[in-house]
């Protein structure tokens, strides 16, 4: 029997990342990723933290710490992986998201 592919995925080192924030923010450990119009590719990718998921998000979970995704954003990010990178250049959350047929230096604007 084949194992389907989560629609979207949080990595452990996202994760981790996201705990460390809500805790020192006394926050639940919710991350939402929404995808808005703009950019310099015509979409990007929004973080935010949630109280709570709404009901038609989409919710998953690594290592106690939630991801949600509205209904809307997630048809364009469906296969995607949200890691937390650390670089010379900085640090941040990166989606990794198979849909996107471009993307911008910055790393935050995608084309579908």
């Amino acid at each position: 029997m084949a194992t389907l592919a989560p629609d979207i995925a949080l990595t452990p080192a996202a994760a981790a990342r996201v705990a460390a924030i809500a805790a020192r923010q006394n926050k639940p450990a919710i991350l939402r990723l929404a995808v808005e119009g703009g950019g310099c590719s015509g979409f990007q990718y929004r973080f935010g933290f949630a109280d709570v998921p709404e009901a038609t998000d989409l919710v998953v979970e690594t290592d106690g710490v939630r991801l949600v995704v509205d209904d809307v954003s997630l048809d364009l990010v469906r296969g995607a992986s949200v890691d937390y990178v650390e670089s010379l250049g900085g640090a941040s959350f990166k989606v990794e998201n198979p849909q996107a047929a471009s993307g911008c230096g910055c790393g935050t604007s995608f084309s579908v």
